[in-house]
């Protein structure tokens, strides 16, 4: 256990966790695909590891962004990295690529398909339920009725 809390503390700091979120393969993997550390110009970026570790904290816990711990950084930058990223289409790579390798490996099986089974109630109206139009509508008339009056006439 001591080397994992060596290995902890040299890539965050002083932290209460004992458990990456990601292990050193997984990140050794991803890492690459991951834009510059350092950008051309500007400030330096937080560490990519610290902030991808929060993003799938949030993932995996479904916290909201406010009960980010604090070892991650502060939740607005954690954000404005998701952001930006989701933006310039980073994760779209990383997913192709990740596909990419899975594939060549023969990880990835392309007939098994899922659904998702979650149920959510409708609105009565989204439903098909019959509805009474409203008074101003009632008063102008259906525009689907004239309409197919109008079609009607103009086939006859």
């Amino acid at each position: 256990m001591v080397g994992v809390g060596c290995e902890l503390s040299d890539r965050f700091g002083c932290m209460a966790r004992t458990q990456p979120e990601l292990t050193d393969q997984q990140w050794a993997a991803l890492a690459p695909l991951l834009p510059p550390q350092r950008p051309p110009t500007g400030r330096p970026n937080h560490d990519h590891c610290q902030v991808v570790e929060a993003m799938v904290w949030l993932a995996r816990t479904g916290a909201p962004w406010r009960d980010l711990p604090g070892e991650y950084g502060p939740w607005k930058t954690v954000a404005s990295r998701l952001d930006r990223w989701r933006r310039d289409g980073i994760f779209d790579r990383v997913l192709a690529e990740v596909h990419r390798r899975a594939d060549a490996c023969g990880e990835l099986d392309w007939l098994a398909h899922y659904v998702d089974g979650s149920v959510g109630r409708a609105h009565q109206h989204a439903a098909g339920a019959r509805h009474q139009p409203s008074r101003e509508d009632a008063k102008r008339g259906s525009r689907t009725r004239r309409s197919r009056h109008w079609g009607a006439a103009a086939a006859g």
